[in-house]
Formats: C-alpha cells, sequence, structure tokens
C-alpha cells in the first residue's frame, strides 16, 4: 500500500453525508467503504478491510466513540477519524486522548478531510512497515547479526548457543540498556520453545500490591476491582518462555511463591484453591549483583541458586566498541524506515565521536541518538546531529580518538616485532586502545583507593568479579600497593 491507496470506512448515518465523504476519497484513488451505524462498522472491521475509518460522533445506537473503543480492541492500529459539530470540538479533544487519531468539525473543506486522511493512511503504512521489520529482525537475523561482530559477543552468542537447547533457568546479568531482553529472545528462539509464547515482565514496572495478581493471575472476586478472571503471565508462558526482567524488584513475599511454582510446576490464582499445572522456562535479567542483594536478605539465596542454573553476562557497549558502528548503522537504517528518510551514513567525524563516548545508557541510548540524529540530518550524519557533547557527566567521553590511537603508536612495541600501525585491521585497532584505557582507569583508581579493589569497583561503576577478572587478564600489579578486596 502507498500514500494514494486504500481503504476508508465512512461509519455515517447521515446518508448524504456519506456519500459526500465517499466521493472526496474516491477521487483520490481510495475506496470508500459506507456503513450506516456502528454495528455495521464493526462488522467491516472484522473483515479486516479498512485502513483508516471516518466515524461520525453522534450515531443512534454504538456512537463514534464507542465503535473507536470496539474498532481499538479488533484492531489497535487502526486510525481513526472523529467528525464532530462545532459546538461538540471539546468531546473530540477527549477522544483525542483516548486514542482517535484526529477530528474534523463541521462544516469542514473537502481539501482538509483529504489531508487528514491521506496522513492517518501514511502513519498506518509506516507503522504496517516497522512492524514488518522488527518481526524480521527478531526472527531472521541470526544472533551476530543482531548483536554486532565483537569479541566479547562472541562469547555471549555461543553462550547463548550452548545452553538454548537445554530447560535451564538462565541469569541474564548487564547493565540497563545492554540488550538483555534480546539475548532472552535469542535464548527463546534458538530453543525447542520458539513456536511457543515468549512473555516478559519488566519487575519494575508492576506495583508491589499487585505483582502476584500479574504473574499468578486471580479469580474474580479475589478482591476488589477482580470483576473478571485474569490469567496471569506465567500461565501465558505454558509451554514457552517467562522473561522477568529487573528481577531484584520481585517483592519478597512473591518470591517465595515463584520458587515453589518452580520446585512443583503448579500455580494458585490469586483467590483460587485449584492447582494448575505449568511448563514454563525461566529466564531472567539483574541490572544488580544478586549475590550481594542476597547477602544484605534484599533477595532470597533460594530463589537465587534455582534462577542461576547458568548465567550470561552481557558486556556493557563501551567495552564491545567494535560493535558500535555496525549497531549505529543498523539503527540508522530502521530510522530511516520509520521517519522516511534516506540518510546515507556516519561522517567519519561522527563515527569518532560514537566510539569515544562511554555510552552510559548502553545499547539503547545508541538507538535513541541514532533514531534523533537520522531526524535531524538531511544526508550524512554528522557529529552535531549526535550531540555527544564531552564533560557530560558519566557519559563524558573516555578519550579523543586521535590521542587513543598516538598513544597506541607509542606503544605499539607491545605489538607482534614488524607489525606496524598499517597492519592492523579496525577491529585490533579498537580492541588495543580499548584494553589500554581499560588498564589505565584501572591502575589510576587502584592507586587512589589503596588498592582496595572493592571500593575501585565502586568508582569505576562495575561488577566486582568484573575489576577483579580485568585485574587478573591485564596483570595488574601496582609496586608499594598490595591489591585487597
Amino acid at each position: 500500500m502507498n500514500a494514494v491507496q486504500g481503504r476508508i470506512l465512512i461509519a455515517d448515518d447521515d446518508s448524504e453525508m456519506a456519500q459526500m465523504l465517499g466521493h472526496l476519497v474516491r477521487r483520490e484513488g481510495l475506496t470508500p467503504l459506507l456503513a450506516q451505524d456502528g454495528a455495521e462498522a464493526l462488522q467491516l472491521i472484522r473483515a479486516g478491510d479498512p485502513d483508516v475509518m471516518l466515524a461520525d460522533m453522534k450515531m443512534p445506537g454504538i456512537d463514534g466513540m464507542e465503535l473507536m473503543r470496539k474498532a481499538k480492541n479488533l484492531d489497535p492500529e487502526l486510525p481513526v477519524i472523529l467528525i464532530t459539530g462545532f459546538a461538540e470540538v471539546r468531546g473530540a479533544v477527549e477522544a483525542l486522548r483516548a486514542g482517535a487519531h484526529d477530528y474534523l468539525a463541521k462544516p469542514f473543506e473537502h481539501q482538509q478531510v483529504i489531508r487528514v486522511v491521506l496522513r492517518a493512511l501514511n502513519e498506518r503504512r509506516l507503522k504496517l512497515e516497522l512492524k514488518h521489520l522488527a518481526d524480521h529482525v527478531h526472527h531472521v537475523l541470526s544472533p551476530r547479526e543482531t548483536f554486532g561482530p565483537s569479541e566479547a559477543i562472541g562469547k555471549v552468542i555461543a553462550a547463548i548457543k550452548q545452553v538454548a537447547k537445554s530447560n535451564f533457568s538462565v541469569l541474564i546479568v548487564g547493565e540497563t540498556g545492554a540488550g538483555k531482553e534480546v539475548v532472552a529472545r535469542a535464548i527463546h528462539q534458538a530453543s525447542g520453545r520458539a513456536r511457543q509464547p515468549f512473555i516478559p515482565v519488566d519487575c519494575g514496572a508492576v506495583p508491589e500490591m499487585l505483582f502476584e495478581s500479574e504473574l499468578f493471575g486471580h479469580e474474580r472476586g479475589a478482591f476488589t476491582g477482580a470483576d473478571q478472571q485474569t490469567v496471569g503471565k506465567i500461565e501465558m508462558a505454558h509451554n514457552g518462555t517467562l522473561f522477568l526482567d529487573e528481577i531484584p524488584n520481585m517483592p519478597l513475599a512473591s518470591q517465595a511463591k515463584l520458587l515453589r511454582m518452580l520446585q512443583e510446576k503448579i500455580l494458585y490464582r490469586v483467590g483460587g484453591a485449584k492447582p494448575i499445572g505449568v511448563d514454563t522456562r525461566m529466564l531472567t535479567a539483574s541490572g544488580q549483583n544478586l549475590e550481594t542483594l542476597c547477602e544484605r536478605g534484599l533477595f532470597r539465596s533460594d530463589l537465587f541458586f534455582r534462577l542461576n542454573e547458568f548465567t550470561i553476562t552481557l558486556p556493557p557497549l563501551r567495552e564491545r566498541r567494535e560493535d558500535i558502528p555496525y549497531l549505529a548503522k543498523r539503527f540508522m537504517d530502521i530510522a530511516n524506515i520509520e521517519l522516511s528518510k534516506s540518510i546515507r551514513g556516519f561522517s567519519p567525524s561522527a563515527t569518532e565521536a560514537m566510539l569515544c563516548y562511554r555510552w552510559p545508557g548502553n545499547v539503547r541510548q545508541l538507538r535513541s541518538v541514532v533514531r534523533r540524529a537520522v531526524l535531524t540530518a538531511e544526508d550524512m550524519i554528522s557529529d552535531e546531529h549526535l550531540g555527544l557533547k564531552p564533560g557530560s557527566g558519566s557519559g563524558a567521553p573516555i578519550a579523543n580518538a586521535s590521542e587513543l590511537l598516538a598513544e597506541d603508536e607509542r606503544t605499539k612495541n607491545s605489538a607482534a616485532p614488524g607489525q606496524g600501525r598499517n597492519d592492523l585491521s579496525l577491529r585490533e585497532i579498537v580492541r588495543s586502545n580499548t584494553v589500554h584505557v581499560e588498564r589505565t582507569a584501572i591502575v589510576h583508581v587502584l592507586m587512589r583507593t589503596g588498592g582496595n579493589k572493592a571500593k575501585a569497583a565502586r568508582l569505576l561503576q562495575v561488577d566486582y568479579k568484573t575489576l577483579h577478572s580485568k585485574v587478573k587478564e591485564y596483570g595488574i600489579q601496582i609496586k608499594g600497593v598490595e591489591a585487597h578486596a
């Protein structure tokens, strides 16, 4: 469907108005579908025909507002344009808040009708293209194509392949925005449950008093407002995969019930006495150290051991800079489709800016920055379009790219004999500089803390185990200072 093709549903009990609107859209190459009332309009929507709906606010039986609500239940992406009298504009504004795409106040100009309809039609087309692209990304791209080419991601992908076919519970550890849900979806897609539901739950977004109802469901009358039986997320994921993001936010009382469910493979809805058998694979994610939370009594140790049958650690974007150009290009392609633009790529200064930035928000921040840059750029994305300003707190650049290269040139004697700068690939250059910067930062902070690795880890905002492994990997020894916990 392009901008001048589509089926426009016109719901109006005024036959003259309906015929006039039908004539207008037909003149634009569009196909009008006429409905005399809300019931007939709903039948046409159930048949899957319309791309946009024009509906009169005042109709006998099902009025415009009620029709819009019922239509959204059948097709959430259907743009609804409400037609109203001038005195009813306030009601139309309320309709916009309720989900209407736009409204037309009588009397209106013919060209105004066409502009509103074509805009709605184009937005629907873009949303469908984006959905198609998202489905393609999730179901066609390999994990390597999804995550990037870095060696660090190669280890993550190997871990995904190793555990996917099993029924192990997997704990995915990583900073906010690093892509933990993407890892969870990759595990699900590579498992024997791929054709079954994948149900994600953000534990930080569920109010504590509703947590058990969200996970386990509830029976009618279980509490005030429970006017019907509701199936919980665990039951929805039967034979499939349940992904609990930010698991430390789960209330302790709910942790006990989740543990029992995992052990017995049955659940009880809130207010119910009937046991319900479930076969659900459990994937969880955390940006915090669960072992530390267990020691502090903020997370159940027995549940931690049950969820931690296999652990995948997803490194932050600043530790896998080889992935940045690849991911930026992929996000640019997606934004080009979403915004109907044709940005060609990134200038050298923009690439340098992205490689030098710390990315405290990780992949999620990179996607947001690139999307905004595509919106503001005309042809190529420059560093100005990215808006990555130096000195912006935790998001400040780690170094200037030219300085990194110059420093690496001074220390190139650590490379193999005869291997000069021109012999290195981009991946090798990035890896070499990343190692140098990481090692320098760790040594500097350890000197400040007198060798106390726990304090150094807090200052560097990394997990203690990560710092300990880096110290060991880089062979860091500080003269006159004994590194300790």
